[in-house]
């Protein structure tokens, strides 16, 4: 590769002529999405299929089922309110005519129906599936179970790859050379329904997790998931509104977002192949992934994590070598065998100083070492995550030692091991980025897409890596049932118990590898915002191609030079708005967390019986405690999501816009990882606690560890994953805006005071809408309830209500 130099590409406004073998291509791809869905569908099936163990584990999971299915109908109504303001939102912004407009609106709408779909499917099956487990772990041994909890992941892995590749195939088919617009529309519906899901389930989930955890475990010493416990039901319900719908819903719309940033830059880079050619790695993908599910067969005496690992990496392989056949077959080995690549130049290249010779280079080998390196990056920062959090590894392991000196050592070794890992695991993404940017060296338009094919290249993993999360909160929710059940008891429990602890680690890795595809997602897309600002300057007065270089706004990378103060400002607020929103998340969390408390407590003081197990608790109380609480605070995390980069865009003007995304990107990498990896350590210490390490349960190391575990919660299972939407949703709304933000800061009708307006508009929403939140009750104060008996703690102090 030659550097930045030679002959550039066109600009993103340009036709491509998507037909013949082309378009058959993507017609293939459509047909090998349905496949998947296919695939899904009988793996549902041969979930359903298994037995569903006894009387008392299906009313159990009744309970489970009954309290996710009312939360996501509450929660789907509330958003619909947001989709609606979205669509009409979309519909008012600039294209290029009325049809891709509309078109755009539309499958914003698809692309958020298709992400609640897959969460619901997530949720739907996996409250069916967890009994299925526990009975298979009681009736017939430790690998049907595991092969049950797979298969179910399994489900939801093929219908995320499935409906994605469907929805961009479309796309392409019906919209041609002006599907890169479209599907602006669907990735934003997917990564907004996705920010809202994973937001709303997660404050829920570790609500009644932390409630359960703190009164249950801690002041009652009595087991997890004991029925005992009012807060059992809700922590189950929690696990798959969470963890199962609301991680279904993020990996796809990294999935969608993905695909919408490769075929953006695909377009300009590669012309009608660039179209194509990003379909075409995912859909061999969607095919690998059916053999790593089939693979995923455990061998005599294995870990349970090895066996989904070797099932996760040969599937890897197979998707490398195939991946790298079909680029050599379809693609050139030069750039004079590309199809509709004009000679223009591209407007971003003209302003940095490339020249307008030949392109240098190999299309096919940049496009097989670019995906070759998403692949290798999902390698390894699955090893990387599994070494920091896996129960067999040091990391975890000294966590686990410190319980032996109690909970404020617990805290303090499991955040250092979620710094440290943040770091390796950011140099290892950047890494994965700037090796792909030099892949694709032959000009900056050919990286950026090189950059989005590693994105692409991560995503044949996507299949595999979803069945991993989804085999989490499945098998976690089966140890419960089992043990609310008491049917369950001696070796059965015993595999429950590595299942679950196997569950923890894969569902950290998934999230690790999920901000990786933002982090490269936001990349590719911040190249695509780049290219929509200097495109919508092409017709303004004073800003034709001879003049580009000169004008502030278009050059383009002084767009991040932070010697300009406003830039600087730009990438604070980027970096701060990532802070603010894991703040706003984990607060929830408490506040909700608090009334789960009380609740509890209330029940162990007033309800005869509960501690003796003549008593029956109110489940259902502390169920809808969190679905209030959960979906009032949906608000204040998305208003802050969508409008703060409108209100930097307007206020301060494009070039603080690009730092404000680069800002954002750079501590959003940082603070998920850390708080994915803290959490997890955190929950698999205590589970070597309880496994009959350093004193075992019950013991004052048990005790430290519970409470590392509740602080961790609210990091790895909300705040953390919810940070992978939060960047897409922001770098897409920068997009979406950036022709509106130049046209009004530079172009004829330039309008600074309704910029102004607009800016400060924005800015008083949010505020109000973080104010309003701050002011909700945590139940803390002059008329918290007394504590309950045998509780000889000190009262809690009054504490003025927030």
């Amino acid at each position: 590769m030659n550097g930045f130099h030679g002959h550039v590409l066109a600009a993103s406004s340009t036709d491509v002529d998507l037909t013949g073998g082309n378009l058959t291509l993507v017609v293939v791809v459509g047909v090998i999405a349905l496949v998947a869905v296919a695939m899904a569908i009988r793996f549902r099936a041969e979930v359903l299929a298994a037995p569903d163990g006894t009387e008392s584990m299906k009313a159990i999971g009744l309970a489970v089922q009954e309290g996710a299915a009312a939360y996501l109908a509450r929660q789907f109504r509330t958003l619909g309110v947001f989709a609606v303001i979205a669509f009409l939102f979309l519909l008012v912004l600039p294209a290029d005519d009325t049809s891709v407009r509309i078109g755009r609106s539309l499958f914003f709408l698809v692309g958020a129906g298709f992400s609640a779909a897959i969460g619901y499917l997530g949720m739907w099956l996996a409250v069916r599936a967890n009994v299925r487990v526990a009975a298979a772990a009681r009736d017939e041994g430790r690998d049907p179970a595991m092969r049950v909890a797979f298969r179910t992941g399994g489900v939801v892995g093929m219908a995320t790859v499935g409906l994605g590749l469907l929805g961009a195939a479309v796309v392409v088919i019906i919209y041609r050379s002006d599907a890169p617009t479209v599907l602006e529309g669907f990735g934003f519906g997917a990564a907004l329904l996705a920010m809202f899901m994973r937001v709303g389930g997660g404050i829920f989930t570790k609500a009644a997790d932390v409630g359960a955890d703190l009164v249950g475990k801690v002041e009652n010493n009595i087991p997890e998931d004991d029925p005992r416990n009012a807060a059992t039901i809700a922590d189950n319900v929690g696990d798959n509104v969470g963890d199962c719908a609301g991680m279904a819903a993020d990996l796809f719309e990294s999935y969608a977002v993905t695909l919408v940033a490769a075929l953006i830059l695909g377009k300009v880079a590669f012309g009608a192949e660039g179209l194509v050619f990003p379909l075409i790695v995912p859909a061999i993908g969607a095919l690998t992934a059916i053999l790593g599910i089939y693979l995923c067969r455990p061998r005599v005496g294995e870990n349970g994590l090895t066996t989904i690992n070797r099932a996760f990496y040969i599937s890897a392989a197979v998707s490398a070598v195939a991946c790298s056949i079909a680029a050599f077959v379809y693609l050139p080995t030069d750039f004079d065998g590309l199809t509709d690549l004009p000679e223009g130049g591209s407007l971003i290249e003209s302003v940095i100083g490339v020249g307008s010779a030949g392109l240098d280079g190999n299309p096919a080998l940049i496009a097989t070492l670019s995906v070759l390196i998403g692949i290798v990056l999902a390698a390894a920062i699955l090893a990387l995550t599994g070494y920091y959090t896996g129960t067999e590894n040091r990391p975890t392991q000294d966590v686990g030692k410190t319980s032996l000196t109690g909970p404020a050592t617990v805290i303090l070794s499991g955040m250092s091991l979620g710094l440290e890992s943040a770091v390796y695991t950011a140099l290892v993404i950047g890494a994965a980025v700037f090796g792909a940017f030099l892949v694709g060296g032959a000009s900056v338009t050919v990286a950026l897409f090189a950059v989005a094919l590693a994105g692409c290249g991560l995503l044949t993993t996507v299949g595999v890596i979803v069945a991993m999360d989804t085999f989490g909160p499945v098998s976690d929710n089966a140890q419960g049932i089992a043990e609310m059940s008491g049917d369950v008891d001696g070796e059965a429990a015993a595999i429950l118990t590595e299942l679950d602890a196997v569950g923890n680690t894969t569902k950290a890795i998934t999230k690790g590898i999920a901000i990786a595809t933002a982090v490269l997602a936001a990349t590719a897309l911040f190249g695509a915002f780049s290219d929509a600002i200097v495109g919508a300057s092409q017709d303004l007065e004073g800003m034709q191609d001879a003049d580009l270089g000169s004008n502030e706004l278009l050059a383009l990378f002084g767009v991040l030079n932070v010697a300009d103060p406003a830039n600087l400002v730009g990438l604070l607020i980027g970096a701060a708005t990532v802070f603010l929103f894991s703040g706003l998340l984990i607060s929830a969390v408490g506040r909700a967390a608090g009334a789960v408390v009380f609740e509890v407590r209330r029940q162990f003081r007033d309800i005869p019986g509960i501690m003796e197990g003549t008593g029956r608790p109110e489940y259902g109380k502390v169920v809808d405690i969190c679905t209030r609480d959960s979906l009032r605070e949906l608000a204040t995390p998305g208003l802050l999501a969508i409008l703060t980069p409108i209100a930097v865009g307007f206020g301060l003007g494009p070039g603080p816009l690009g730092a404000f995304l680069a800002g954002s990107i750079g501590a959003g990498t940082l603070m998920a990882v850390f708080l994915a990896n803290s959490g997890g350590a955190w929950d698999n210490a205590k589970k070597l606690v309880e496994d009959g390490h350093h004193g075992g349960k019950g013991s004052q190391a048990h005790e430290a560890t519970i409470i590392g575990d509740t602080v961790g919660d609210p990091f790895k299972d909300t705040a953390g994953p919810a940070i992978n939407p939060l960047l897409k949703v922001m770098n897409l709304v920068a997009l979406l805006v950036a022709a509106a933000v130049v046209q009004m800061t530079y172009g004829e009708d330039s309008n600074t005071s309704l910029r102004i307006v607009i800016a400060l508009v924005c800015v008083a929403i949010i505020a109000a809408a973080i104010v309003i939140s701050k002011r909700r009750s945590v139940v803390i104060g002059d008329d918290a309830p007394p504590a309950a008996p045998g509780d000889h703690r000190e009262p809690t102090p009054t504490a003025p209500t927030l």
